[in-house]
């Protein structure tokens, strides 16, 4: 298994606007490598103390440096982020999700998030439960298929896609990550000129579906928003634009905002809970692009409890 250092991203630009300090109480929904913890937990310094969730049994053993370094400061549990209402340490004084896909998870090749070495599709987060992606895609239906690759993987050569998955029922192709890309890259062909890999849009509609991360995003954040103190911060990175508009949509509601430009209401219909605290998205910085090209995707949003 090959695996860079995990680098947090947008960390300077989080911490400030978490705004840690030494009499806190932080709550971090995805733990991953730790490193967005750490960094709250030592920038507030003093008896500040951080709970940190995560729903991939892998992310277990990266605890125990947190547990020695700060002992009854930092608490872990086991969860999907939207059973964060489940943690009991609430109320926050500040709240961070950063969704997506972690590094450890890709650079971990049997966990068929990648294809750059032959694995069982599995790419789940949770490799507890659910059905991973092999069993996805021989079992899902049609309508899911196109969710999963039109929708979610925003692939615009979808049905040729869905059509290629469907045909190769039963024949051990949708089994491993490498026989997978190779018949979405049969089915669609090389554009001339196309940087990624045909079937990198279609891995990651996948990834979506199997780990239902838009409706675990969507059930998190109301609960995110409610366990937070008056005066707490949520903030949220996201990697996708699918992920950014569920975001921007709610805070734009707990903002008193039109949630889209569809939204027509009265001012008087609507209610403000909170103040934003970013003006649109914040992306990563040329410095940071350097260092880390994987943060590229990445965006900040935060708001403030009124």
């Amino acid at each position: 298994m090959s695996e860079q250092k995990h680098i947090p991203v947008l960390l300077g630009e989080t911490l400030d606007a978490i705004a840690p300090r030494a009499d806190g109480n932080y709550l971090d929904c995805t733990f991953g490598g730790g490193g967005h913890s750490r960094a709250i937990l030592e920038r507030a310094g003093g008896n500040a103390t951080l709970s940190a969730i995560d729903r991939d049994p892998a992310a277990v053993p990266r605890t125990e440096a947190m547990k020695r370094d700060f002992g009854e400061r930092f608490r872990f549990y086991a969860l999907p982020f939207s059973r964060l209402d489940e943690v009991p340490d609430a109320p926050f004084d500040g709240v961070l999700m950063d969704i997506g896909v972690s590094s450890f998870q890709l650079d971990d090749e049997s966990r068929g998030f990648s294809f750059r070495k032959e694995a069982r599709a599995d790419m789940r987060m949770d490799t507890n439960s659910g059905c991973d992606a092999a069993e996805f895609l021989e079992t899902a239906s049609r309508e899911r298929l196109v969710e999963a690759v039109r929708d979610y993987g925003e692939e615009l050569r979808w049905r040729r896609v869905v059509d290629a998955i469907i045909d190769a029922r039963g024949t051990g192709k949708l089994s491993t990550t490498t026989a997978l890309a190779a018949l979405i890259e049969n089915a669609v062909g090389k554009r001339p000129g196309e940087k990624i890999h045909p079937a990198t849009r279609t891995f990651q509609g996948v990834r979506i579906a199997v780990n239902d991360e838009l409706g675990e995003l969507r059930r998190a954040l109301p609960k995110a928003f409610s366990a937070l103190k008056p005066g707490g911060v949520l903030a949220v990175i996201s990697f996708h634009s699918l992920e950014d508009r569920i975001v921007k949509r709610f805070f734009n509601e707990i903002c008193g905002r039109p949630v889209d430009r569809s939204d027509s209401r009265p001012q008087d219909e609507r209610s403000r809970e909170a103040e934003m605290l970013t003006r649109k998205a914040v992306r990563p910085s040329e410095a940071e692009l350097a260092v880390n090209p994987r943060s590229r995707s990445s965006r900040l949003r935060a708001v403030k409890k009124i």
